[in-house]
């Protein structure tokens, strides 16, 4: 009898982390006490959903640039949007989850932590949930809105409705600050002070950056 070939099958503790991540919105401490298992069973099966996690977060991190909003005014299709939302997206996540896993890592190990430079990109991915949920729930109606005139500068897309999404978009970046702090807490068995010290630490080198850019490009404005 002829053997039929199977593809590699999703296991029950892989499938289980496609739910547990989401999961994190609302039990966000009961998540994240499961990356303290670190063994390497463990890290290959919750790699996946936190990689996909990482990467739609990112795709609504750059919905919320200021180059998202000016995209289309030079008369290009509107097709382009959602293959630049997408590629830039992916990177723009990716590379914050590299980048900014290494900052948590070296202000949690400035505070004593003892966590692995892994474990710290996998509490950073779990942060990025609201950001995620804000793309399949918030930017769908923005967007349905506003239509293409949401990616160019000027028209109705501009008022009191738009900035009440901004607020809610900003409210997105909070409730991911305030699940970062929740992660390392967890995971680090740390008082209230100490994971905000750390994360404000992690955080402290991106923010002078955005500051020194802004800077210098408003004194190019002027």
């Amino acid at each position: 009898m002829a053997t039929i070939a199977e593809g590699p099958r999703t296991s029950p503790l892989e499938r289980n982390w496609w739910l547990r991540a989401p999961a994190v919105l609302v039990a966000p401490r009961s998540v994240f006490v499961s990356l303290r298992d670190e063994s390497e069973e463990a890290v290959e099966e919750r790699q996946e959903p936190l990689t996909a996690m990482v990467a739609l977060a990112g795709i609504a991190a750059v919905l919320a640039t200021p180059v998202a909003r000016s995209m289309l005014n030079d008369g290009s299709s509107w097709l382009i949007v959602p293959v630049w939302a997408f590629i830039g997206g992916s990177f723009y996540g990716l590379a914050a989850y590299w980048v900014g896993g290494g900052l948590l890592f070296g202000a949690c190990r400035r505070l004593g932590g003892l966590g692995s430079y892994r474990r710290s990109r996998h509490v950073l991915a779990l942060s990025m949930a609201p950001l995620v949920l804000s793309l399949f729930t918030l930017w769908p109606i923005r967007i349905a809105i506003y239509g293409e005139w949401f990616f160019r500068t000027g028209g109705n897309d501009y008022g009191p409705g738009d900035q009440a999404f901004n607020y809610l978009v900003l409210g997105s970046f909070a409730w991911s600050g305030l699940l970062l702090v929740i992660g390392v807490r967890t995971v680090h068995g740390w008082s209230w002070g100490r994971s905000l010290a750390a994360t404000g630490l992690a955080a402290s080198l991106p923010v002078f950056i955005l500051i020194g850019t802004h800077a210098h490009l408003t004194g190019g404005l002027n």
